[in-house]
């Protein structure tokens, strides 16, 4: 291949790429949640599990609350109907904020990997995340001792 042909087909490639990209990061967003303190626990309302696209109603798997008090944020993920499980967004490893995405946690510190419920799935962490009990009732979903 001569060099001119070469360096027009990498040129493509990467703009290509970088279209690519930032299309597939707009579907998947991350969306973080507004919660109220009530005591020693965290409310949010259900709703913040549905947005609205496209005039339908599009049912988020998990949301994220950004904390206050600059702890690390907590995720809940919605399991079921009315089943929910929130676990502490911090690797028992290294102490590194975790990425959540596909089903699971991930480090990007050094690629520890825990299940929705908090175990761990892929070491060199070895201790399971720091979850909170939940409870709901027809519009509020109650993250206890948060």
């Amino acid at each position: 291949m001569e060099r001119r042909k070469f360096l027009k087909a990498c040129c493509y490639t990467v703009a290509g790429a970088g279209v690519l990209s930032s299309g597939l990061q707009s579907c998947g967003t991350t969306h973080y949640a507004v919660a109220r303190k009530d005591g020693a626990n965290l409310v949010i309302l259900k709703s913040e599990f549905w947005t609205m696209r496209n005039d339908k109603k599009v049912n988020r798997s998990f949301v994220i609350i950004q904390q206050d008090n600059g702890e690390f944020p907590i995720c809940i993920n919605k399991i079921e109907k009315d089943k929910y499980l929130a676990s502490l967004m911090k690797c028992t490893h290294r102490g590194c904020e975790l990425n959540v995405g596909g089903g699971i946690y991930t480090c990007p510190c050094h690629g520890s990997e825990f299940s929705q419920s908090g175990k761990v799935l892929e070491g060199p962490a070895d201790v399971d995340l720091k979850s909170y009990e939940i409870r709901t009732d027809n519009e509020y979903i109650y993250i206890l001792n948060a």
